[in-house]
């Protein structure tokens, strides 16, 4: 199965169980390419929120006019932060950013029990790297990319390419069929 790709520089389509690593800045502005990556060709999607709450993400998906009614949110944070929460169908929680098992284990939930096009967000990589460290992000990354194949899924996931050092960059370039890479001034270029 095909998934259309709403990036500009990019491929119109990729494949099911293509990874994307969208590389960006500190301050980048993702949220266009993220949302726009989301709201086309897609029957439902999970964003892994490591980065904002489940609310925040919510607030995020509204301001850019994407169909809230086929998204589910892993928030990552709430917990942690010690704000009431209450899981639903549509927001599921785990301990910390760090909890990479639990967040692997979500998004395998989530891939087994929703149908058609699917597509997983990862935002971000670097706070599960911050949170956890390097290798467990690189593990988890992995692991989700294994699930998104298995399930015929895309997935696309954050790294800002001005924490990490050149070798952790290059090393995560090399798990992903994918690389879009956002520079400081909005410009984007790909690499499939």
């Amino acid at each position: 199965m095909d998934y259309t790709l709403a990036i500009e520089n990019a491929p119109d389509s990729i494949p099911g169980g293509t990874g994307v690593l969208l590389l960006h800045p500190s301050i980048g502005a993702t949220d266009r390419i993220d949302t726009d990556f989301l709201k086309t060709d897609t029957d439902h999607f999970l964003v892994v929120s490591t980065r904002t709450t489940a609310r925040e993400v919510e607030q995020k998906l509204e301001h850019y006019d994407v169909d809230e009614s086929k998204a589910v949110v892993l928030d990552t944070l709430s917990v942690e932060r010690g704000y009431s929460r209450r899981g639903s169908e549509r927001v599921h929680y785990v301990a910390a950013p760090d909890d990479l098992d639990g967040i692997v284990q979500k998004t395998r939930e989530f891939l087994e029990s929703h149908d058609g096009k699917v597509r997983v967000s990862v935002d971000s990589v670097t706070e599960m790297a911050y949170y956890a460290d390097v290798d467990g992000a690189y593990e988890a990354s992995k692991q989700l990319l294994e699930l998104l194949d298995e399930h015929d899924a895309v997935g696309l996931f954050h790294l800002s390419n001005e924490v990490h050092d050149e070798e952790t960059i290059r090393r995560f370039r090399d798990l992903f069929d994918g690389i879009v890479e956002l520079d400081v001034d909005g410009g984007v270029t790909a690499e499939f």
